[in-house]
């Protein structure tokens, strides 16, 4: 409990940190990332991109459907948190809602029956709320394995990991098989929902890296600004290099 602890205050730290960060690039990582993100391409396309197009091809539609909505619905948990750290009281009652409704009459999450009823779904995370706090994104990142972040994004995930996420729960209880046994599983549904967007990275670009950063940033503002149309990159403390305007 006392490391994790302190986790969770260094990451609170670094979050800080980002916001005195400057540079005259959206991307003062890049050498680093490209490596990375050459790292992940090739895993992605000799393990993970089959194991998921595997998965695709044997699960019948139904199946594949109602583990994407048991991940969803645990994921509901953190976003009540941040709506509330955010003061959308009214989005967290809603996002409590949905978690009560589709825990019980949706069997463990596995139907979407607040969907059926039109209850909205809301999406909110450390992330989000470090920048609803006014800290900037920081540096751009691309982390081994998970793909585009950015160092406000990578402590929100942090946080969350070790906050409000009911699979680290069940490691900390000492069910450390069904807890590996349920990430390799949300790891694989969320690699199958992005197999489209996937191809779509590969076709639509000579450079696939900085299409899919210029992609996670526009879509970071966007959730961070509920889906309301900004006219302008939202702030990350970091000034647009001249071909990047």
């Amino acid at each position: 409990m006392h490391s994790k602890l302190n986790t969770f205050l260094l990451s609170c730290l670094l979050a800080i940190l980002v916001t005195g960060c400057a540079t005259t690039n959206k991307d003062p990582l890049e050498g680093i990332n490209r490596g990375v993100y050459k790292f992940n391409d090739v895993a992605d396309r000799a393990v993970i991109k089959p194991v998921a197009t595997a998965y695709k091809s044997v699960a019948p539609t139904f199946i594949r459907k109602g583990f994407n909505n048991f991940f969803n619905n645990l994921r509901s948990i953190t976003t009540v948190l941040n709506d509330l750290l955010q003061f959308k009281f009214a989005h967290a009652f809603t996002d409590a809602g949905r978690f009560v409704i589709n825990s019980t009459f949706g069997l463990a999450g596995f139907i979407d029956v607040a969907s059926m009823g039109n209850i909205p779904n809301h999406k909110e995370d450390f992330g989000q709320t470090l920048a609803y706090w006014g800290v900037g994104n920081g540096a751009y990142l691309v982390l081994p394995f998970l793909g585009p972040s950015t160092l406000r994004d990578a402590t929100g995930l942090a946080v969350d990991f070790f906050t409000t996420d009911p699979i680290t729960y069940t490691h900390n209880i000492g069910e450390v098989r069904l807890s590996n046994q349920l990430r390799i599983a949300q790891f694989i549904d969320i690699r199958t929902e992005l197999l489209d967007a996937g191809d779509l990275v590969d076709n639509a670009s000579l450079d696939p890296y900085s299409f899919l950063r210029d992609a996670y940033l526009q879509r970071r503002a966007s959730l961070i600004a509920d889906g309301v149309a900004i006219d302008k990159p939202a702030d990350d403390g970091f000034e647009l290099a001249d071909e990047d305007k």
